[in-house]
């Protein structure tokens, strides 16, 4: 499995939440949820995308067409 993939996902997650917690504090709440939400899209594109290769992969391995 490729290692870069997940520390991409963490970094993001890492990112995403300090982001959140500078915003909240700044009182900007509704600025802070659509950083949220826009790193949890981030992520779930790229996990979609890896989804999309693994059902792929299956695929080849049984020979479905």
């Amino acid at each position: 499995m490729q290692t870069d993939i997940i520390f991409k996902i963490a970094g993001i997650g890492i990112l995403t939440a300090v982001l959140h917690s500078v915003l909240k504090s700044m009182g900007k709440e509704d600025q802070a949820n659509l950083a949220t939400l826009a790193g949890l899209a981030l992520v779930l594109f790229m996990v979609v995308e890896l989804l999309a290769e693994l059902f792929a992969y299956v695929k080849t391995v049984f020979l479905l067409y």
